[in-house]
């Protein structure tokens, strides 16, 4: 069993910066593929990033790549979302996740709360 909180969502203006953290409990967290979903209001949820569990493979959504960066510390069983200049459609709510498959979207065994991020323009 794996529980997520996440924590570090706000309120930022347009072209700021915010830092998502998401802390794991759990001995299997080293084994799992991280990553961070998003959904806007009115809007699908979406996989901004993911990272591989050893933390040598990254993927990004085309929207977020080159201004998002995903790590993870599993001595800390902790991920990250360092997210840089962002933009009023950054605005959602973000969910961790991990997964037990190499990639995030063939399935997801466990979801965080949630941490609202509201960018103003």
């Amino acid at each position: 069993q794996v529980q997520l909180v996440e924590s570090g969502g706000g309120l930022v203006q347009a072209g700021g910066s915010l830092r998502l953290s998401c802390a794991a409990s759990g001995r299997t967290f080293s084994s799992y593929t991280m990553g961070w979903f998003r959904q806007a209001p009115g809007k699908e949820r979406e996989v901004a990033a993911a990272i591989s569990w050893n933390g040598r493979s990254t993927y990004y959504a085309d929207s977020v790549k080159g201004r998002f960066t995903i790590s993870r510390d599993n001595a800390k069983n902790t991920v990250y979302l360092q997210m840089n200049s962002l933009k009023a459609e950054d605005t959602a709510v973000y969910y961790c996740a991990a997964s037990p498959y190499g990639n995030l979207v063939a399935g997801v065994d466990y979801w965080g709360q949630g941490t609202q991020v509201t960018v103003s323009s």
